[in-house]
C-alpha cells in the first residue's frame, strides 16, 4: 500500500492540468504504445527508484514534472524502499495512470479525509481514503 497527502495529490493534478493548458494537452503515460489512452488529466503512479506520483500535463521545454513520493516508498530516508516497492509494486520498473475523474470526486465527498492509499494487486488498482 502506498499512502499520499490528499493536499498533495490534488497540487499533483492541478499542475498536470496546468501544464496541459499551456503546452498542448496532456502526455501519454505509456510511451505512445496506446495512443489516447490517459491522455487526460489525471496522475502517474510510477515505480522506479522509489513509488511516487508525478503530472502528466505535457511540460515545457527543460520542465520537469511535479512528484510527490508515498511515504512508505522514499529512497532518501527510508533504508528499505526498495524491498518495500519490490512487494508492493513488483521488481520491475513501472507506470499505472489513475483518472482525476476517479480520483476528485472521491477526495470531495470524504472531506475529512487527510490521505489516499493506493494498492495493487495483479488487476487492480484499489484507492481508499483514511483520515490521520
Amino acid at each position: 500500500m502506498f499512502t499520499f497527502p490528499i493536499v498533495a495529490v490534488r497540487k499533483v493534478i492541478d499542475q498536470g492540468i496546468a501544464d496541459a493548458a499551456a503546452n498542448g494537452g496532456f502526455r501519454n503515460p505509456y510511451y505512445g504504445t496506446r495512443p489516447g489512452e490517459g491522455e487526460k488529466p489525471g496522475v502517474w503512479l510510477v515505480g522506479d527508484q522509489g513509488v511516487y506520483i508525478l503530472s502528466n500535463g505535457k511540460l515545457a521545454e527543460g520542465a520537469r514534472p511535479l512528484v510527490v513520493y508515498c511515504e512508505q516508498c522514499h529512497p532518501d530516508g527510508h533504508p528499505d524502499w526498495w524491498d518495500y516497492k519490490r512487494r508492493h509494486f513488483g521488481a520491475d520498473d513501472g507506470i499505472e495512470f489513475i483518472e482525476a475523474e476517479r480520483l476528485v470526486p472521491l477526495f470531495d465527498r470524504h472531506r475529512r479525509a487527510t490521505h489516499l492509499t493506493i494498492a495493487l494487486t495483479e488487476t487492480d488498482i484499489a484507492l481508499s481514503l483514511i483520515t490521520r
